[in-house]
């Protein structure tokens, strides 16, 4: 009872600290992100600490941006997405204050009384879907799915249609691999397709193709562009962008569904720098962020960010776009078909 009351009371407080700082998301000598009487509470607090999943080499120089802007000294600690579930999960149990704010696809996934409701100002700006009824997470980064190949190894003209085509090509027996929790791509195909289908499309590509499952999407990435593996029956989408980008020879394509998860944002409701962590929340939501974070071929969920490169919005146009969010209960469903179907333990 003292915990709930306690955590009832933190998300209260977190509410009421909006309503404190309710200035206009434009300022005369600043990004149009900063709130000024939210950012002087946040200097007085002088610091940061981010949970994220996106590599350092995207990361820490988004994360300098906030720190030139605002003076707050910003602490980035990266994992993977499971293992950030893992840790926040230990941490907040334990009550302990370590962490002010995380993004990760796993956001949405985290108990709700973990994150802090909140309503930034720069949320008004993203795409519906982007954004939690219940204001405790937001979409950062959209993570579109699609396979993924090696160009050395695969023609294009070769490359299936659909999913049914997969199982066709004997060839790639081995040499085709996914992540091993992909399991939003895997309700995105069951909605797609219907129970009886997507089961019958799985079983008959991994009884042909043997596809080895992974551990992380941009490792998969990386190695789809060495030719470790020729092919990913599916990836995030920008992840191969960014492989492309760095010259790598690998490239995607789209197929239907065309499943859509987002890299989300969520301030702990135990966080030790509550006003730097709110700040924080309406940055990454901002244009200059969203426009920033695109350089290195990730996707926006403002509508007002163009993709990069350009052509991805527009193939990704007449697709079958498919949003899967999962709570906690249902990811842990859709694991559990998925490692069935994969034959994991």
């Amino acid at each position: 009872m003292l915990r709930g009351l306690a955590l009832a009371s933190l998300a209260a407080l977190a509410v009421a600290t909006w309503a404190k700082f309710p200035a206009a998301a434009q300022t005369p000598h600043g990004p149009s992100w900063i709130v000024p009487d939210l950012l002087q509470a946040a200097k007085a607090e002088g610091a940061l600490t981010v949970y994220g999943s996106m590599n350092e080499q995207e990361a820490l120089p988004l994360w300098k941006v906030f720190e030139d802007a605002t003076g707050v000294k910003v602490s980035y600690v990266r994992s993977s997405d499971t293992q950030i579930m893992a840790r926040v999960e230990i941490e907040n149990r334990a009550r302990q204050r370590t962490w002010d704010v995380a993004l990760t696809t796993t956001v949405p996934q985290l108990p709700q009384q973990y994150l802090a409701p909140f309503n930034p100002p720069e949320a008004k700006g993203l795409m519906a879907q982007a954004c939690d009824p219940n204001q405790r997470w937001y979409g950062v980064y959209a993570n579109y799915n699609a396979p993924a190949y090696n160009t050395k190894f695969v023609n294009k003209a070769d490359l299936p249609k659909s999913y049914d085509d997969f199982a066709a090509h004997k060839e790639w027996n081995g040499k085709i691999a996914i992540d091993g929790t992909d399991n939003e791509w895997l309700a995105a195909l069951f909605s797609y397709y219907g129970e009886a289908h997507a089961r019958a499309v799985v079983k008959t590509i991994v009884a042909a193709l043997n596809p080895v499952t992974t551990n992380g999407h941009l490792a998969l990435a990386r190695s789809v562009g060495s030719g470790e593996y020729w092919l990913a029956l599916n990836n995030f989408l920008n992840l191969t962008v960014n492989v492309k980008m760095s010259g790598a020879p690998t490239d995607y394509w789209l197929l239907n569904p065309v499943a859509l998860i987002f890299g989300s944002v969520g301030v702990n409701v135990l966080a030790p720098h509550p006003h730097a962590a709110q700040l924080a929340e309406n940055f990454v939501l901002s244009r200059q962020a969203q426009v920033f974070i695109t350089r290195k071929g990730r996707f926006p969920t403002r509508p007002d960010v163009p993709t990069n490169p350009p052509d991805v919005g527009e193939m990704l146009k007449p697709m079958k776009i498919v949003p899967v969010l999962l709570n906690g209960t249902d990811q842990r469903k859709w694991q559990k078909t998925y490692n069935e179907l994969f034959g994991r333990g």
